[in-house]
């Protein structure tokens, strides 16, 4: 049976299990052999990362022609406007052509959301807010460019799903194993729960 992982990688965690500059990698949190991430998470953003064994899965979450939806929770400096937010739903020019139309809109910061270590630069003068971006390509570095083509730079980047699997009730660096849609397995949850489980929920109203 193929084994699928989902993993809530913590901020500056490259997405591969080794690094020759000695650098944090999967490996430091996945102790499971012959599981490859499912497409990337730039080693400055966090969140849900898929891991499996399956070739042909792997290419299921990660190629954007079969335009699986991944939603990520960005916290950008200043407040969107609903020009902007329209201008992200209607698809942006980037220096390697448009993007596809995406979902967006302002959400109330996520209740419980852990601290970045290390925390996010903050100008004083200047106000900052959240988005919910729900894409179905990916393209390298895409919600930055995306939120900085419409004048609001992202500050965090959190991926908080891929299709129905969801962030809830993963601390950074907490893993689980669930079964393969379509595929039976016997295979229980399991890994690291030494970190404090976030109060994260699925529902829209989230605190300022």
């Amino acid at each position: 049976m193929p084994r699928l992982i989902l993993l809530n990688k913590p901020y500056g965690v490259l997405p591969q299990f080794t690094d020759e500059q000695g650098r944090p990698t999967l490996a430091d949190h996945v102790p499971v052999k012959g599981v490859y991430a499912a497409g990337r998470l730039d080693r400055d953003s966090e969140g849900l990362l898929a891991l499996s064994d399956d070739g042909a899965l792997i290419a299921r979450i990660a190629s954007p022609k079969h335009k699986l939806p991944k939603t990520y929770w960005v916290q950008v400096e200043g407040i969107p406007t609903e020009e902007a937010l329209q201008r992200l739903r209607d698809g942006v020019t980037l220096n390697d052509g448009p993007t596809l139309p995406a979902e967006a809109r302002r959400m109330e910061e996520p209740d419980g959301l852990w601290p970045r270590d290390p925390p996010v630069r903050f100008r004083a003068a200047i106000p900052t807010s959240w988005i919910a971006l729900t894409l179905r390509e990916g393209r390298n570095r895409q919600v930055r460019r995306m939120t900085a083509a419409v004048g609001f730079p992202t500050l965090r980047l959190i991926r908080w799903s891929i299709g129905d699997w969801t962030l809830d009730g993963l601390a950074p660096g907490e893993w689980r194993e669930v079964t393969v849609p379509g595929r039976t397995s016997a295979k229980a949850p399991s890994g690291n729960t030494k970190a404090k489980r976030p109060r994260t929920a699925t529902s829209a109203r989230r605190r300022t």
